[in-house]
């Protein structure tokens, strides 16, 4: 399931279904906030936040899409052991969300040394948030936690 809000974000993300011909995807053009509760419970394997807006200013941050409400229903769709990503090059949002993952009664973060975060997952294309942060001298880091099992 792919979630995008965002027109010109899915206008891309609808090309690329296109060119690469992929049928086996689902897309969301909303919220995923608002479509976590829609699925079943222990439906998906995996879930990537990749590059989140981080509402930086204070007053904003409660429009942040990591809270201790959308890990729980992140948690529930996940299946037991199932993995979830975090990518983002704003240091305060990444601190925002270990300490909301290690909060949380429902995910473990299993990284274990600082480079475990600083290095791309196997396989990752570079996004263009990404690439811009990187310009712009900002250090992007790579979360991973998995749910735990009932």
């Amino acid at each position: 399931i792919g979630v995008e809000p965002f027109i010109n974000g899915m206008a891309k993300f609808l090309a690329v279904i296109e060119q690469e011909g992929l049928r086996n995807i689902r897309l969301w053009d909303g919220d995923a906030a608002l479509l976590l509760p829609q699925l079943p419970a222990g439906s998906i394997d995996a879930a990537d936040l990749l590059y989140p807006d981080p509402w930086p200013k204070r007053r904003q941050r409660k429009r942040r899409f990591v809270s201790e409400r959308t890990l729980s229903l992140l948690a529930r769709v996940l299946r037991p052991g199932g993995r979830f990503r975090f990518a983002s090059d704003i240091d305060d949002y990444v601190g925002w969300t270990l300490a909301r993952l290690a909060a949380s009664p429902d995910f473990d973060w299993t990284d274990e040394q600082a480079d475990d975060w600083r290095q791309p997952y196997p396989g990752w294309v570079r996004t263009r948030y990404e690439a811009k942060a990187v310009k712009a001298g900002r250090v992007p880091s790579y979360l991973t936690a998995h749910r735990r099992a009932s």
